[in-house]
């Protein structure tokens, strides 16, 4: 199929995005807790890394056509019926309709039992629990009526599309293909049922499926055996299906409308999970563009410190606690041992994030450039320390106690937020431009100081938590004194009258009572100024000197940001309506991307975002939590 620039799917150009290029929102999302895989409305893996969910693409055609694809479909249609996730799974289900009859193709990162018996995991940090990663893709197809002539076409190019990959037949004859490439540590092995061939670095099968036919195709990287028959597949299709819902029982989900969206933000950052740290990944991809042609193009592939504090709140309150103390375990390890705090790392704990750009990838929709690595790591942020201290306190609530190495922890990062609070920093936005005084970060300093007094009370550090106190009523005043406006509005910077997004955060940490009038205010200035179609910019790009040029969409997750922001001052009905409208525009499989053009609904940027999904989760608990049953009885969650 011909495609221009990245994505091999048609979509309408009146929806706001090139021609010929599947909408970033359309693409279904796989996970095996150790990769991930994007998979398009027509059938194609356009996006999967190995062997993590960090590494070089296999399959990229997402960014450039000729970077790789696995494709399963029927020969004459690129349009199916019906897309969904088998329910409370991270399998996919794919219905194709023909003029000759129907076939259904499931999806799935397999999941197995424990393997690691007689010798230890090399990646495993956290505790072992009953399943792992089998390293295997798999895809079973079964014709439930008619004939279906049928295609696989299963192109893998390493390396972001650079490496040459060949295959050769394995000992099952026609039935298993081994691909390799030059300089590369992996193996590619290619298991099915039907017959290969092979034309270059492309493996395709060629077959008519009749009534009642079953057939699969595996792709395994690992030491794990591959399925040898259909029945095999399909029981290990099954295992990893019951999994997902084995896990999705263990949450704790109101029963309301809504429940649907918050199970599948679940499910979505249990798959951006990278099960060996327990590190949260910020999404699956990297360089979908926030605009479309444009510049502002990152790889989000790794796990961000100021996600913790979010990540433990949506994790507890939905009953995930395994989950939330592997992450705060990862994130603890970070700050025993790093002296001096990034704001993000690799999914592995590694520091060295270094930025660089692929040139011979045209980028999604002709999007350029296309990175790799992200230069913000490298950025002074003021507010990674509130978000880790912020975290450390809500794990204590929850744990009901403070862990005894988590003292020297919370010390540093305390005497640190003290030591930088005064300086400016590039913000929760990671701007490129010159840096300010952001009203944000120095909440998020205020943040860090009052939970380590707070903590320090807790276990007798009566000294510290008194000189904490004072430390941070002395950083609220400052703030108060020069990061609000003649209007009492809080703004970006101190000196200037923009608004930020970030500054809705203020109630959530409860930096001032919600009733306060300068958080009221706040909170209406930015609903009612910094929106377009009622979706919240992050801020205005010509008032901030972010350092790129062009516009962005609407941040998601500002959106989500207001509806919560809304219910803690009370602005109940204004909260449901937008809260509502943001669930609307979700993608066909409950999915967000990082941002939503207000004028066409498309999902633009990295996809899928785990912070979106994050502030989904308080935004809909905190509309369920206000909102009144017929009879008039308050839906009782405690929010923090």
């Amino acid at each position: 199929m011909e495609t221009t620039g990245g994505a091999t799917a048609h979509i309408d150009a009146g929806a706001g995005i090139t021609p010929r290029a599947v909408p970033i929102g359309d693409y279904g999302f796989l996970s095996d807790g150790e990769t991930t895989a994007l998979v398009a409305p027509d059938g194609s893996v356009d996006w999967m890394c190995l062997p993590r969910m960090d590494s070089p693409s296999v399959f990229g055609a997402i960014l450039g056509r000729h970077a790789g694809t696995f494709r399963v479909a029927p020969t004459d249609v690129s349009v199916p019926v019906a897309r969904r996730y088998l329910p409370g799974t991270m399998v996919l289900e794919t219905s194709w309709g023909t003029d000759t009859g129907w076939i259904i193709v499931r999806d799935a990162l397999i999941l197995g039992p424990w393997r690691h018996e007689s010798e230890l995991s090399r990646t495993q940090q956290r505790t072992p629990t009953d399943y792992e990663a089998e390293h295997l893709l798999l895809r079973t197809i079964r014709c439930v009526k008619g004939e279906v002539q049928t295609i696989i076409e299963c192109e893998p190019v390493p390396d972001y599309g650079r490496a040459a990959l060949s295959w050769e037949y394995g000992d099952k004859v026609y039935h298993q293909g081994v691909g390799r490439a030059a300089d590369w540590d992996l193996q590619l092995t290619l298991t099915t049922d039907m017959r290969l061939g092979f034309e270059g670095s492309r493996a395709s099968v060629r077959t008519l499926l009749k009534e009642g036919d079953t057939r699969y195709i595996a792709l395994s990287w690992g030491r794990c055996a591959p399925p040898l028959t259909y029945d095999d597949a399909y029981g290990r299709m099954v295992w990893t299906a019951h999994h997902w819902q084995h896990w999705l029982a263990r949450g704790n989900f109101p029963d309301h409308p809504w429940r649907s969206y918050l199970q599948r933000s679940a499910l979505t950052l249990k798959g951006l999970t990278y099960s060996p740290t327990g590190a949260i990944c910020a999404a699956a991809s990297t360089s979908l563009p926030e605009t479309i042609g444009g510049s502002r193009n990152y790889d989000y592939r790794y796990t961000w410190i100021r996600d913790a504090t979010f990540a433990l709140w949506g994790m507890y309150s939905l009953g995930y606690d395994w989950e939330a103390v592997d992450f705060f375990s990862f994130i603890a390890d970070l700050a025993e041992q790093d002296e001096d705090l990034q704001i993000m790392y690799g999914i592995g704990g590694e520091r060295d994030l270094s930025e660089y750009e692929l040139d011979h990838l045209p980028g999604y929709a002709n999007s350029r450039p296309v990175r790799i690595g992200n230069a913000a790591s490298k950025q002074r942020q003021h507010d990674v320390w509130g978000a880790l201290l912020d975290s450390v306190y809500l794990h204590s609530k929850a744990a009901d106690h403070v862990d005894g190495r988590l003292w020297p922890i919370l010390a540093k990062q305390v005497k640190a937020a003290l030591k930088h609070w005064r300086e400016p920093d590039a913000g929760i936005w990671e701007v490129r431009g010159e840096l300010q005084h952001f009203t944000s970060s120095k909440i998020m300093c205020w943040v860090a100081v009052d939970r380590g007094a707070k903590l320090a009370a807790v276990i007798g550090q009566d000294a510290a938590a008194s000189e904490w106190e004072m430390a941070a009523d002395e950083i609220k005043a400052d703030i108060l004194e020069h990061g609000v406006d003649e209007r009492g509005v809080f703004t970006q910077y101190y000196g200037t009258k923009a608004l930020d997004a970030s500054l809705l955060l203020a109630p959530l940490v409860r930096f001032l009572p919600a009733d306060d009038e300068r958080i009221v205010a706040t909170v209406h200035a930015i609903a009612d100024e910094l929106t377009e179609h009622g979706m919240v910019m992050r801020y205005r790009v010509s008032e901030t000197d972010d350092g790129f040029s062009g516009e962005e969409g609407s941040f998601t997750i500002c959106s989500f940001w207001l509806v919560s922001a809304l219910c803690e001052i009370a602005d109940y009905t204004r909260a449901r309506r937008l809260c509502a409208k943001l669930l609307s525009f979700a993608g066909p499989l409950e999915l967000y991307a990082e941002e939503i053009d207000p004028n066409s609904g498309a999902h633009l940027g990295n996809f899928p975002q785990a912070f979106t999904h994050l502030a989904l989760i308080n935004a809909v608990l905190h509309v369920i939590t206000t909102a009144e049953l017929s009879d008039g009885t308050p839906y009782d969650k405690e929010l923090r």
